[in-house]
């Protein structure tokens, strides 16, 4: 790993918060992620699963965590299963947790090797009455492999059926979507790293350049400032280009007189941070160009006011659709026919802004949150709002990250970000 290792008390007090949530009599377990194979002997890189490392800290392979907060013996209300390391794998792949690291890292004091998981879980099943098994409950996963998570719940199904058996998302939803003040330190240096790249793209931009090129000066940026590199597949979308929401090609030579859309961002710790801006190839907006902006710009600021603790997030999007509509007629492309006629289930501003506005986000890009339950201090959100109009070939998105506040409108974690037309101009005219 790149990043500087973080204090365990943020660990131990994770799990503190998922412990209180367990049904008493119970133990729950998490599993690392896979190493994935992509052809003959070469994988993809490892990335960890995002609910063991935010109870743990363990950002390695073929880890298992066990919490058990009422078992009898103390040793084992907490545990952590790792691969035992060895001369060989050092030499080969690196150095590995060893017990003490371990211990350094997630403030579990009983750490075993993963070879006696087998024989200390049936232990704790024999005391258990039941068990919290941790499922991918997000509203947009499409899961076609099955993942070591995966194969542990079915493997438990099948060995214990006189178990009770509960479910870890609900809780993990909840406590994810909330964060601590170490996780939104880390998430503002995540946004100080994607700023440094922006700040590079505004500077190197100029007609002429590839996508592929201001993707490879973003990459630069990231890696060097201690960034594994992009939080998500970044979209670099120049012209027409932008009208594809999420268009990754980033193959295209970027004009003179077009707009760029660009969608790309770093992470630090395995915490991602999401920027969208939308930047003119030659460090000028056009009247038309500079109006569009503007005007998503307009709707961006007054949805962050909505923001606020309380807020149900579908009556959120629904009144940021209000203020879009509200633009798109200014920009005369929606007329009050369209409205009159329109669909309710698809206004008729989704013509021009089709996707939803904002999501949590944390340890994942799409991170997970209680939908359906009002908005708390402490949780962090985009707010994305775009206007794409294919018939110009112009796209444009503006986004930032915010946190909610207990008083008062959201702290952008984007804020020393350029983002006005002027802002944007005058440093690529620079």
């Amino acid at each position: 790993m790149k990043y500087d290792r973080i204090n365990s008390s943020l660990y131990v007090k994770n799990r503190a918060k998922f412990s209180k949530k367990m049904n008493s009599g119970t133990l729950a377990v998490f599993n690392s992620n896979d190493i994935y194979p992509v052809s003959a002997d070469s994988t993809m890189p490892f990335a960890q699963h995002r609910d063991i490392l935010y109870l743990s800290g363990v950002d390695q392979e073929e880890s298992i965590l066990v919490i058990f907060p009422d078992c009898k013996s103390e040793k084992h209300r907490e545990i952590l299963f790792l691969k035992e390391t060895s001369e060989r794998i050092a030499i080969w792949e690196g150095e590995k947790l060893t017990k003490e690291s371990a211990f350094e890292t997630s403030g579990i004091r009983t750490v075993y090797w993963l070879d006696q998981f087998p024989l200390i879980f049936r232990e704790l099943m024999a005391e258990a009455e039941g068990i919290y098994l941790n499922t991918n409950e997000h509203l947009r996963a499409t899961i076609e492999t099955e993942t070591r998570e995966a194969r542990f719940v079915k493997q438990v199904k099948q060995d214990y059926p006189a178990h009770a058996v509960y479910k870890s998302a609900p809780i993990m939803h909840l406590l994810r979507s909330i964060k601590e003040p170490e996780e939104l330190e880390l998430m503002q240096h995540a946004c100080n790293i994607t700023k440094k790249g922006f700040d590079r793209l505004l500077h190197f931009t100029k007609p002429g350049v590839w996508e592929y090129e201001l993707e490879a000066e973003l990459i630069h940026e990231f890696i060097r400032n201690k960034s594994q590199g992009f939080a998500y597949t970044p979209i670099i979308a120049s012209g027409k280009n932008a009208c594809v929401l999420h268009y990754i090609e980033n193959n295209q030579q970027c004009k003179d007189g077009d707009v760029i859309l660009l969608d790309v961002a770093a992470e630090y710790a395995n915490y991602s941070s999401d920027l969208s801006r939308s930047i003119p190839v030659n460090g000028r907006y056009s009247p038309r160009q500079k109006d569009v902006y503007n005007s998503v710009l307009h709707v961006k600021k007054e949805a962050e006011k909505l923001l606020v603790p309380g807020t149900m997030m579908a009556e959120y999007h629904k009144e940021v659709g209000r203020i879009m509509e509200s633009e798109l007629v200014k920009l005369k492309l929606i007329d009050q026919t369209d409205i009159k006629n329109q669909d309710p289930n698809w206004p008729a501003y989704k013509k021009y802004f089709m996707h939803g506005t904002s999501h949590f986000i944390g340890l994942d890009t799409h991170d997970v949150g209680l939908w359906n339950e009002p908005i708390q201090a402490g949780m962090v959100f985009t707010c994305e709002p775009g206007i794409y109009i294919q018939e110009e070939g112009l796209g444009i998105r503006i986004e930032d990250n915010l946190v909610v506040q207990e008083n008062g409108e959201p702290f952008n974690l984007m804020g020393e970000i350029p983002i006005e037309v002027e802002e944007i101009e005058d440093m690529m005219n620079a």
